[in-house]
Formats: structure tokens, sequence, C-alpha cells
């Protein structure tokens, strides 16, 4: 495998175990948050579909956001079934774009986002990415190891 290949296997392993993890919410426990400055269950699924979208943005301007507003901003929240729907077009075009990539964009174009002082390769960038997600998962895992509620086995 390439290093392309391995980033794109990575996106697909992260979601897969992420997917397990939000599929296992109890509908009772999808509005849960640990105290009030923190995100809920629910919260945080849509932050991470968000955030793929929003970083394909950013990658798309080389570090720049501009006034960039996710379209998934102010959908009702209803069920995770519909989270996944509604960000899947916005995964696709992401992923597409990740396959369109050279291993040479990797690794010499850079991701500059002044404000948060980051000067990044897109390869590097694009592991962040992933672990944001990675991060989101553990996190809740970590809300229901709290509720002690039934946790997904990701660790296939």
């Amino acid at each position: 495998m390439n290093a392309k290949e391995l980033l794109i296997l990575n996106f697909e392993e992260v979601r897969r175990r992420s997917i397990k993890v939000w599929k296992g919410i109890s509908e009772d426990n999808l509005c849960w948050k640990p105290d009030n400055g923190a995100m809920s269950c629910f919260q945080m699924v849509r932050h991470v579909l968000e955030s793929e979208n929003i970083y394909h943005q950013i990658i798309l301007h080389r570090g720049a956001l501009g006034d960039f507003e996710s379209p998934l901003t102010g959908n009702p929240y209803t069920t995770i079934e519909d989270e996944l729907k509604n960000a899947q077009p916005y995964r696709e075009k992401f992923l597409k774009m990740i396959h369109g990539l050279s291993l040479r964009e990797l690794e010499e174009v850079y991701i500059t986002r002044k404000e948060k002082k980051q000067h990044r390769k897109l390869g590097d960038y694009l592991l962040r990415v992933a672990y944001h997600e990675s991060v989101h998962t553990g996190q809740l895992l970590d809300y229901l190891r709290t509720l002690n509620a039934p946790r997904a086995v990701i660790w296939d």
C-alpha cells in the first residue's frame, strides 16, 4: 500500500468504528452530556460530521476557511441515521478529493492556518483530520462508560 491508500483505509476504519459507537447510543442517552460546558452525545456526532466537511474546505483553500458555514448547521437533531444520511454527500466529496491526490501533493502541498499557527504537509494534515474523529469517538465511549451504558466493541 502507498501513503494515499493508507490514508483512505485509515479514514474508512475510523468512520466504521465511530459508526459502531454512534449507533450504540440509546435514544435516551443522545442528549446526555457530562456537564453544561460539554457537548451532548448528539452534538458530538454532528460536530464530527460537520468538521470533516469544514476540514475539506480548509484543504481546498489551502488553509483559509473564510465565512464558510456547514450545510449541516441548523438541521434538527433527529436520529443518528439521519445525521449519517445528511453528511454522506459531503463524506463522498471528501473521499473523492483524497482519491484524486497524488503522492507528490501529500508531501509538497502545505496547509497553513495562520490563526491557529499551523503549517502542515497535506498528508500530515489529513492524518490529523482522522485523529480528530478518533478522539471524539473515545470521548463518546467515556460518556457511555460514565452512564454505565453498553459500549460497542471497536477493537475487532
